[in-house]
Order: C-alpha cells, then sequence, then structure tokens
C-alpha cells in the first residue's frame, strides 16, 4: 500500500515501491497498474463535494452529485505511413460517371485519406530492427508522466493544465534531477501532433470562476499551481496575459454513477441534463484504461517513427530534434495600436488571391490537408457542369431610353429565353409564375415590363410586393439605377411602404408614387382598408408583382391568398379588370397550381426552362468525422469547429462564403468559432472580414451588412434562413449548409446562393450528429433524387376565411351573389351567420371586429412585445438588438453568456417589466445552456369524439395551454463539459392555445410496463408518426401545428436509475419504495396549433376530424419501415424538427400506443425488451419510464362540450 509522499514539500504526485521508501520511475507504472492503482486511490480520492451551485443573490442552493468517468476515445495520429505505408501512394481520379440530371457523381480517388486506409484495410504493424534510442526511452517516460498527471488534473475541472501549473508535478514523476521543458512537449508533439494541444491562450479565458479554498490546497499540496484570481476584472479593459496550455485532445469524461448498495461507479444510465447535476467522480479502472491506451498510442507511434527513418535511412534522434522545432508554441507579441498600424503598412500579411483556382483545385488541396480524414462520404461528391446561356427574342419594340438603361446598368444587350417568353406573355396579357433557378434574372422580367409601361403613360402604377423589407429595398436600388438612364423619367417616385415608412411621408408616397415595394401586411392592415384613399393608385394599376412566392405556403400562404382575392375585389370595384399579376419562385412541384391558388385566377402562364448561364457546381456531403477517426464508437466530434476549419481554408483560398445556420444561437456560435480558427492559424485580421446575419439585429445593421457584402467589404458571412430569399448580397462562391436545414426545399435553396454566371461554385452539407443529418450522410442521393416538394394552402380553413370576410366587408360591403367568386361558395352561410345585413341586402363587417377589422387578423406568427438588449459595458448603453418575449426568458437571464456577432456578453440584469437586459462585454471560453421544461396541458374540453367503433378510446379537441419553465443553467465550456449549474427565478411563461388530444389507453401502459419499453419513449415516438402525417390531411407547414416531445430525463427522480437496474422479480416488490419525482407527465399525445393565438390556427381541429386514419397510417409507416434501431429512423417516427434532438424514443413503444388507441390487437411476443436501447454516444437510454408518465386524468368539459359520433 502507498504510503506518505517522500518529498516534503508539495512538489508533484509521487508513489512508493513496495520494498522500499524510494520513488518509483514512471516507467516502471507501465506493466504495473496495481501500483499505480493504489496511487490513485491514495491521491485522488472521490470528489463528494458537489459544483458549486450558486442562486441569484448569493442564495444558497443545495448542491447534487453526477458522477463521471473517463472517455477512453483517443486520436493518436498513428495514420497508414506510420505503419510503413508510403504518403504518396496515389492514384489518378476516375472520370465522373452520369447519374441522370442530379449531376455526376464524382468517383473517389485512392487520394482520400490515409486514416480510410487505415479503417478500410489497416497494414500489419511493424516493429522496429533495433532498440529504442535512448532519447525515445526518456521522451516516453515523459509522455507518461504528463498522461498522469493531467489525467488527475482531469478530475478537478476548475484546474487549467498550463505548463506552469503542471511542471513540478511531472517532473517529481520523473525523478531528482529531471526537467521539463517546452521542447519535451514540441517532441510528443512530433510523433501524436492530432492528440495533443500545447499554446499560448489567454488566462483570462481560463477562469471560468473562482476556486474554493478547499480545492486550492488540495492542489497546492500536490504540487499543483493555481494563479490567484478574484474574478472582480471580468470584462474590465486589463492587459491580457498568455500562458502556455497543455491538453489531451483524446477524448472527454462520461459519466459514471453510483451503484445504490455497494457505492461503486457503474455503467451510465442517462445523460447529462438532468436535474441531479454533480462533479464527477472517477473510478480507478476507467482512469488506469486511459492512462495506458494513451501510453500504449505513443509507443505504437514511437515504432511507427522509426519504422518510417528506417526505411527513409535517416537518423530518428537528428529527425525528432530536426522537427520539433516547428511544433514549439511562439508567444503572441502585444502592441500598442500605433505600433501595430505602422508594422502592417510596413509589412502587410500574406495576401488573400483575388482570383481564385477552381472549386475543384481547391477541394483536392483541402483534401490534402492533414485535417482531412475521408469527411467526403461515399457518393457524397456531385458535379453539375456548367450550363451555356439560352437566348430568346421579344415581339415587341422596346423604347431606345429603355433599351440604354439595360445596356448602362447591367451590360444587357441580349434577353435569355425565359425573361424573353415571361414579357412577350406580359405583353400579351397573361398573367406569367416564373420558376428557374437563383440568380437566373428573374427580376428583369417585371422590371422591363412596368419601365415600359410608364414609358407610355406615366400615370401607370406597379406594386411590387416582397414578403421581407430587405429584398424590397434591394430591388428598389435597382430600379432606380434603370430610372436614371431614362428621359423623363429620373424624378419618377419610387418607394417602399411599409412598417419603417415614415408617418409623415406616407401621404406623399401614396399620392405621388408610381412603383411602390410593399408586402403582404401592409397590403392586409393599410392600403385594402384604407381602399378610398388608395383609388388612384388601384384604379391605374397595371402590375401587381409577388416575388418569392413559394414563401406563401401553409398558413401563412392562406392569409396571403385572401388578401389577394380582397385586392382584386377592390380593383374590379373601381374598374380596374385589367391588372397582371406577375410572380417569380425558386422551383418547386406545383408552381402553376399554386399561383392560381394563391390568386384565385383561372389561367397562368408557367415559364419553367432556365435559358441563364451557370457554371460547374461541385456539391459535397461533408460528415463531422468521429473524435478517433479509427474508433467510431468514439463519437462525432464537433461540427461547428468542422465547420468553422472549412469555412476559414475557403476563404484564405479567395472564396466569398456563406454558411448557413438552423438557428440563431448557432449562427453566433458558429461565428465565433470562425474568428477563433483565424486566430489559431495567424490571421486574427481576416476574421474581422466576416459577421453574422440572422433575426434580432436591428434594421440599420442587416442594411449595413448587406451593403458591406455586396460590395465586396466582407469575405464571408455566417447566417441564417434570412439570406435563404434573394437579397442581393452579391456573388458568393460557396455556401457552407451546417446541419441539414430541415427539409431539401431549404438545402436546394440555400445551394443556389453560391454561383454566378460563368463562374464554378461550391456547396457544402456539413452533417452534424442528428438523425436527420447522419440519414443523409447515408442516403446522400436522396438529397439530388427527390422530387421538389409540393406547395399548398387551405382556402377550406373557416377560422382564415371568416377573418378575411370581415376585412372584405369593412372595405367594401359584401354580395353574396357576386363576391362568391372570390370567397367561395361557402360565402352565403358566412354571410348570413357572421356579417351584419343591411335593408338593400348588403353585407357589413360584425360589430365585433370594428373600428379594425384588420388588426384582428394577424397573418404571421409574428410577437409584438420585445426585450431589449443593452450594452452597458463602460457605460456605453447602446441597444445591441432586441429579442421577441417568447424567447427572451430562454436566451436572456441574470448570469448567462449572450453572444451577438461572434462577441460574449455576460447577462447583468434582466428587467421583465420595463422588457430589457443589460449586458456587459466579457472575455470567457465558456458559455451557457438554460435549463427549461415545457408542459403542454389541455385545460377544457370542447368536442370530443370516439376514434372509431372497435375501439373504446375517444379523441379530444379544446383549449391548451402551453407552460414553459427555465429553472436554471449550465456553464458549459468549449468541449461541451459542464463546469457549473445555477438556478435562477424566472417567471414561467403561459400561452393559450387550441388542440386535439388523445389518453394513451390503460392496456397500452400495461404492455409496454411489461416489456420494460419506455412509456414516455413510446408516446414520443407515436406522437412524431402522427405530426408526419398531418400535411397529407390537412394543409400546413412544418412548425404550423406541435407536439409535446416528452422526455424522461427531463423528469427523472433520484431513484429512477435503481428501476432501470432492478431485474423483472424486483420491479413488483421494490417499485412501492421508490419515491416518485416532482414533475411527472400524464400518458397522453397532444397536438396544439403553434399559430392563431388562443383561438388556434383551425389545422389541429382539422386533424382531429380525420384522427382514425391519422392513426391508421402511422400504423402502417411504422410498420413499413425496415429500420432496425430500437429509437426508429427519419422515416418513421424521428422528426428533424424535434426540440429534444429525438432522444428517448421507443419505434416499438409506439406501435403499442397507436394499436391501442385504435382497438386493434397486439402481439406482446414480437415485442422486443426494453432495456438494452441504446442512446447518443452509447449511454443507455431509460427502460421502463416508470416514475416519469403517469395516466391520464379527464379534462374538465365545456358547458356545452359536443359529442361527435362515428
Amino acid at each position: 500500500m502507498a504510503g506518505p509522499m517522500s518529498d516534503p514539500a508539495p512538489s508533484g504526485i509521487t508513489l512508493k515501491r513496495k520494498r522500499n521508501d524510494e520513488v518509483d520511475p514512471i516507467d516502471d507504472f507501465g506493466s504495473d497498474t496495481s501500483e499505480l492503482s493504489n496511487a490513485l486511490t491514495e491521491h485522488n480520492p472521490p470528489l463528494q463535494d458537489g459544483l458549486n451551485t450558486t442562486r441569484k443573490r448569493g442564495r444558497p442552493r443545495k448542491t447534487t452529485n453526477v458522477d463521471a468517468t473517463l472517455e477512453p476515445d483517443a486520436v493518436y495520429g498513428i495514420t497508414a505511413t506510420d505503419q510503413g505505408d508510403s504518403l504518396d501512394t496515389k492514384s489518378d481520379a476516375i472520370a465522373p460517371t452520369d447519374k441522370s440530371d442530379q449531376g455526376k457523381l464524382k468517383s473517389k480517388s485512392t487520394k482520400t485519406s490515409r486514416i480510410q486506409k487505415v479503417i478500410k484495410s489497416p497494414s500489419p504493424k511493424r516493429k522496429p530492427s533495433a532498440p529504442w534510442p535512448e532519447a525515445f526511452k526518456s521522451l516516453s517516460q515523459i509522455h507518461r508522466a504528463l498522461n498522469l498527471v493531467y489525467t488527475f488534473c482531469c478530475t478537478r475541472k476548475h484546474f487549467a493544465t498550463t505548463f506552469e501549473n503542471i511542471q513540478k508535478a511531472v517532473q517529481a514523476q520523473l525523478g531528482s534531477g529531471s526537467a521539463l521543458t517546452v521542447e519535451d512537449i514540441a517532441r510528443v508533439r512530433v510523433l501524436v501532433p492530432r492528440a495533443v494541444k500545447f499554446e499560448y491562450v489567454d488566462a483570462a479565458k481560463l477562469e471560468v470562476m473562482t476556486v474554493g479554498e478547499k480545492e486550492t490546497a488540495r492542489n497546492q499540496s500536490y504540487g499543483l499551481s493555481h494563479p490567484e484570481c478574484d474574478g472582480s476584472d471580468v470584462g474590465a479593459d486589463v492587459p491580457s496575459k498568455e500562458v502556455l496550455l497543455f491538453e489531451f485532445l483524446d477524448g472527454d469524461l462520461k459519466r459514471e454513477v453510483r451503484h445504490p448498495k455497494n457505492g461503486e461507479p457503474t455503467k451510465p444510465v442517462r445523460k447529462l441534463k438532468d436535474e441531479d447535476l454533480k462533479m464527477p467522480v472517477y473510478s480507478q479502472k476507467q482512469m488506469l484504461a486511459l492512462i495506458e491506451k494513451r501510453n500504449k498510442k505513443f509507443s505504437d507511434a514511437i515504432d511507427a517513427f522509426l519504422v518510417q527513418c528506417e526505411d527513409g535511412g535517416s537518423d530518428p534522434v537528428e529527425r525528432l530534434e530536426r522537427e520539433k522545432d516547428a511544433w514549439i508554441p511562439n508567444p503572441p507579441v502585444f502592441e500598442d495600436d500605433s505600433l501595430k498600424t505602422a508594422k502592417l503598412l510596413s509589412m502587410p500579411p500574406p495576401e488573400i488571391p483575388k482570383e481564385r483556382k477552381s472549386m475543384a483545385e481547391i477541394i483536392d488541396e483541402i483534401r490534402a490537408m492533414d485535417w482531412y480524414f475521408a469527411q467526403i462520404v461515399p457518393e457524397g461528391h456531385r458535379v453539375f457542369e456548367a450550363q451555356s446561356a439560352v437566348y430568346g427574342d421579344l415581339t415587341f419594340q422596346l423604347s431606345q431610353d429603355l433599351v440604354n438603361a439595360l445596356y448602362n446598368t447591367k451590360g444587357i444587350t441580349q434577353f435569355y429565353l425565359h425573361q424573353a417568353e415571361a414579357i412577350n406573355s406580359l405583353y400579351a396579357g397573361e398573367d406569367v409564375i416564373v420558376s428557374t433557378s437563383t440568380s437566373s434574372g428573374k427580376s428583369l422580367i417585371y422590371q422591363v415590363p412596368m419601365l415600359h409601361e410608364l414609358g407610355r403613360d406615366p400615370n401607370s402604377r406597379g406594386m411590387y410586393i416582397f414578403p421581407t423589407k430587405a429584398l424590397a429595398q434591394d430591388q428598389k436600388r435597382s430600379i432606380k439605377e434603370l430610372l436614371q438612364f431614362m428621359d423623363g423619367l429620373q424624378d419618377v417616385m419610387v418607394e417602399t411602404f411599409d412598417g419603417d415608412t415614415p408617418m409623415g411621408s406616407r401621404n406623399l408616397i401614396r399620392d405621388e408614387a408610381r412603383i411602390i415595394f410593399t408586402n403582404p401586411d401592409m397590403l392586409h392592415i393599410t392600403i385594402l382598408p384604407q381602399e378610398s384613399s388608395w383609388r388612384t393608385i388601384l384604379k391605374n394599376l397595371k402590375f401587381v408583382v409577388v416575388d418569392e412566392l413559394h414563401v406563401y405556403n401553409g398558413l401563412f400562404g392562406s392569409h396571403v391568398a385572401f388578401i389577394m382575392r380582397r385586392l382584386r375585389r377592390i380593383c374590379a370595384a373601381v374598374g380596374n379588370r385589367h391588372v397582371r399579376f406577375i410572380s417569380c419562385s425558386a422551383t418547386v412541384a406545383n408552381p402553376e397550381e399554386h399561383m392560381k391558388a394563391v390568386f384565385g385566377i383561372d389561367s397562368v402562364r408557367l415559364i419553367d426552362f432556365d435559358g441563364s448561364p451557370s457554371g460547374r457546381k461541385e456539391f459535397l456531403c461533408w460528415n463531422t468525422p468521429y473524435k478517433d477517426p479509427n474508433d467510431p464508437t468514439s463519437g462525432r466530434g464537433d461540427s461547428v469547429a468542422e465547420t468553422a476549419r472549412l469555412f476559414c481554408q475557403l476563404i484564405l483560398r479567395g472564396a466569398r462564403v456563406i454558411a448557413f445556420c438552423r438557428i440563431r444561437k448557432m449562427c453566433e456560435v458558429l461565428l465565433q468559432a470562425v474568428r477563433n480558427e483565424f486566430q489559431a492559424i495567424g490571421r486574427p485580421e481576416v476574421g474581422k472580414l466576416v459577421m453574422g446575419y440572422r433575426g434580432g439585429y436591428s434594421p440599420q445593421d442587416r442594411r449595413k451588412i448587406e451593403r458591406e457584402m455586396f460590395e465586396g467589404h466582407l469575405l464571408g458571412i455566417v447566417a441564417t434562413n434570412a439570406l435563404e430569399l434573394g437579397v442581393d448580397i452579391g456573388s458568393l462562391d460557396a455556401v457552407i449548409t451546417l446541419g441539414f436545414p430541415y427539409s431539401i426545399s431549404n438545402l436546394r435553396q440555400q445551394s443556389g446562393r453560391a454561383g454566378r454566371r460563368n463562374k464554378d461554385s461550391l456547396s457544402v452539407l456539413v452533417g452534424d450528429r442528428f438523425p436527420a443529418d447522419q440519414y443523409y450522410m447515408q442516403n446522400p442521393d436522396e438529397l439530388f433524387t427527390k422530387p421538389h416538394c409540393e406547395l399548398q394552402i387551405d382556402l377550406s380553413n373557416e377560422l382564415i376565411l371568416e377573418g378575411h370576410v370581415q376585412c372584405a366587408a369593412f372595405e367594401m360591403p359584401i354580395r353574396p351573389d357576386e363576391d362568391h367568386v372570390y370567397f367561395g361558395k361557402q360565402l352565403h352561410e358566412i354571410a348570413a351567420m357572421r356579417l351584419v345585413r343591411d335593408s338593400f341586402g348588403f353585407y357589413h363587417c360584425h360589430e365585433r371586429f370594428r373600428p379594425h377589422p384588420s388588426r384582428c387578423v394577424p397573418i404571421r406568427d409574428t410577437e409584438d412585445q420585445h426585450f431589449a438588449v443593452i450594452d452597458a459595458t463602460n457605460a456605453r448603453n447602446v441597444v445591441l438588438e432586441e429579442v421577441e418575449a417568447s424567447r427572451a426568458f430562454f436566451t436572456i437571464y441574470e448570469g448567462g453568456i449572450f453572444l451577438h456577432q461572434g462577441q460574449t456578453y455576460l447577462v447583468k440584469e434582466l428587467n421583465t417589466d420595463q422588457r430589457f437586459a443589460r449586458v456587459v462585454k466579457v472575455h470567457v471560453d465558456w458559455s451557457t445552456m438554460q435549463r427549461d421544461y415545457t408542459d403542454i396541458d389541455p385545460i377544457e374540453t370542447e368536442v370530443m369524439r370516439q376514434i372509431n367503433q372497435s375501439s373504446a378510446s375517444r379523441a379530444f379537441y379544446g383549449s391548451v395551454q402551453i407552460h414553459a419553465v427555465v429553472y436554471g443553467f449550465f456553464k458549459i465550456d468549449k468541449r461541451g463539459r459542464v463546469l457549473d449549474a445555477v438556478a435562477v427565478d424566472n417567471p414561467p411563461i403561459n400561452i393559450s392555445t387550441k388542440g386535439m388530444w388523445l389518453d394513451v389507453p390503460k392496456r397500452a401502459l400495461e404492455i409496454l410496463e411489461s416489456r420494460r419499453l419506455n412509456i414516455a419513449a413510446a408516446i414520443h415516438a407515436a406522437e412524431h408518426a402522427v405530426l408526419s402525417l398531418l400535411p397529407t390531411f390537412v394543409i400546413s407547414s412544418p412548425g404550423d401545428v406541435k407536439t409535446e416531445c416528452k422526455v424522461a430525463k427531463k423528469e427523472l427522480g433520484r431513484n429512477l436509475k435503481i428501476a432501470n437496474e432492478m431485474r423483472d422479480q424486483q420491479i413488483k416488490e421494490n417499485i412501492r419504495k421508490l419515491q416518485p419525482p416532482a414533475r411527472q407527465r400524464p400518458a397522453r399525445l397532444t397536438f396544439y396549433d403553434a399559430k392563431g393565438g388562443s383561438c388556434g390556427s383551425g389545422i389541429a381541429s382539422k386533424a382531429f376530424e380525420f384522427v382514425d386514419v391519422l392513426l391508421r397510417r402511422a400504423v402502417a409507416r411504422i410498420e413499413a419501415c425496415e429500420c432496425v434501431t430500437p429509437q426508429g429512423c427519419m422515416e418513421c417516427v424521428c422528426d428533424e424538427r424535434c426540440r429534444e434532438l429525438n432522444s428517448v424514443m421507443s419505434k416499438a413503444g409506439a406501435g403499442v400506443v397507436l394499436r391501442c388507441l385504435l382497438g386493434w390487437d397486439v402481439d406482446i411476443d414480437a415485442l422486443p425488451w426494453g432495456e438494452d436501447v441504446e442512446g447518443e454516444d452509447g449511454l443507455r437510454e431509460l427502460a421502463g419510464g416508470l416514475e416519469t408518465v403517469i395516466p391520464a386524468t379527464e379534462v374538465p368539459l365545456r358547458r356545452q362540450c359536443r359529442s361527435d359520433n362515428v
């Protein structure tokens, strides 16, 4: 047994021999693990004090513990070359193969990554013919000492493993007279470059929180020093102090749990996002396993290095000394601004090429880089060849002024075929829809006819309707440029009319403007209700342009369709029956039918042949590699870091790049990662030329970013789908999409942003770890072969229809016999029941909608209340952005980190009464993640019905309450590790809506429990299966209807892990002893309208009508799906929009729930057992669900509740 430490001074971790009191040399520990185990037992006792969890205002909080184990997933740089293969064994690429019109499939050459050769056909390991030289023996000892000390230090997450902090401890392991130098670690990096990080970092970024006195004293007793920090300088403008940070990059800590009886660490049964968070407790066995694995791989790396030297005839010691210099980190040099400026002027940094290479060459260069490990998936490289222009002629003569304007502003002397055909059709009096690719010159189709008409009749008017203000501004700028070259039209007023237009300017624009750029909201709220004031424009309206028609889909599309009918009705009433409608759309499946549905017209001319030229386009499916490329069990790496690295390499090669992210926070995280990557490769000045673009930024900031990108001042943008639409930001060379963007249509729209005219371009889809991403990484062909989605709008939705009929009756009294052509046959019934009839037979708006009926009919899911985020750094008090009220509680909370343009801000104050938050800029290397839950509960039943004649179960429809609570947050470091858990006391968020629900039958619960299938997982999967089929019955867009994703992790009690560890015979005996958690959810499938406020959108009521068929089809889909994973796949029960990332899912359990609801038989013997279901990263999901879900109770009935018979 190891005795007390021999060194009287606290100089390091030392171990005693069993035979005497001398200190063991480190190389004796490799084989004798019992001594190392004893030493770790003595010097690394399990931590019993929990995380330093704190409440606001310093109130004490009871802490809880989460145990942890080490994750042995090393990524040592042992390649095929290390095993004796040559680096230069490359063959020529095979010519691409035609894949119909889905692009050419780029054949993979044997030029693929070295690591791929290791995985597929590893070479037999060779040993060097001669013994290791002494220098390598010493280096092995240094590595072992570093390994031991670093592993020990990882048990204390508040301790930074800087060179200064660990130097004494490592030297103590090496023995007296030995010293650890920077050069020693550089030699280690020569052999295992991907396994070790050793670089200068800002010391302030390491000081996440103050270390307690006990922790500091314990570290010092082991010879580990710790810099003093009181946290008072966080965010202060103090000089940076750079320190050398040492880290192994081969893995992190995974949790362990203590066995409830013997206290021994055991395999985890749940993930880290639970209420009972604790500081890690590490087992000796796991620590030893990781230490020995690192030592073994380092020995293999030495063997491979020596074999290479033998084959090359070089001296290994000399080569090691020669190569180490490249791995010695250089301390940064800090200069004042004047010196920096002078240095930049005298010695400019290497230039980014103005003329880049071809994308094929750039891809080959990236493939050859040392961090490329076959990220491009098999069959994931497609090539779309360049297309030449096809021109057409007009059937009429344009004015010379217009011809000159086109040439002087755009260099146009000919029209592409689709442009010519569309303009000719409009001249002939037809309504036109143009459905061609992005950047094909669609805007010219609606600019030329309007300018031609203005030249003939200066009183002509045009109304251009865009879904966003940015698009309107963009087109306004373009058409003004054309007017400057047309004699007599230079002073024609062309203006935007939107919510930002000053009130004092609105009357002037209404009376004088010839072309108005507006949006559906202003048409609905202002123009149509005030039709008498706008009558001059409406009488002379020649063209109505609705750009980006594919945006008007689902619920929003239904509203816009009735607004267009109201516009047509008013124009006809004032004598204008000749207005022409022009629409442009991305490529969709049914553009002609969709335009007819939106405008309510019978004849439309479709133009879908694209005559514009396009350059060669490369498309890559780029999968985030495993942490250890040789070990798939290590889990996927950081997709953000992968995207940032690719983004930076493209920019440095002269490409202008845009990266799309799914959500706002990811946009900020990626922007931060891009700037950090430029900093790491020594080009921080380039990071300043990349900006973010997302919702929440002020209109002024967004216009500035658009202008900077258009003028070429920015090299890259990190954006959300706010830039999917065709805002002109200049030509782009590459598009990177981080994570599958919810639908293939979104992906194709984003991909189309790259490539202009004859220049080649690149589009990359970076696969994240989520099921949808990995599905398409494994099936990349579907990205190119799946048909375009069909757009749908629902004109039979009575709630929407009534709202717009009330608006129309306010604008002009309704006569059902005439106006049914606009509002359908049901207009007679609605007018009789909902409107007010006068003595002349006209119908007027009901009083309950007056005085402003359009304000009672919201057409978008927008919010009126926002929180202002104020930058209070150094008393600046500048508004950074505004956050919607529903987002505010999830993104801004006191003590949390708020991200804006890639900068980190600490939230100091959240004022819910005055709706603002004060933040200060800080330099920290950690972020925060909210801890929240959302309950979706029915509160009143309005209608109920039996599902079918064979089932005793019923479906319910009524009022639903959404109750969201943010009760704390985690502090997360850059490697995803939890550093701290903090409680907050935010008020809950309560929202009312309408919804449908189904109570899970008792029989289903009994079957699930008997087979140990998690009940929450079964309900979660069943909800997804039903939700995915809604668009086949009800015209809706993704997100119009949502469900409560039951995730047992958020409802865990402390004893659930005990239930999971019980054997079947123990359950009945011990289940009564388990204490239920504070939060339990009813066994219920709930679907609610996410839009429409407390009245809902009406979509959930439609689902209620078709509930029997919905359930039948859901069962058929699940049982027909051939996937074998217990959690199911994207084709059956997984949902790419699941906010819980499809965690805790049971395909078999979903089948049980749905069958029991339908009253069908269940083959219990054919069901799998639920104990071995594995979740993400190989951790077990919960089985049994015994404490998290309880039987549902009946919801109170409304007094006039209706019961519908089947």
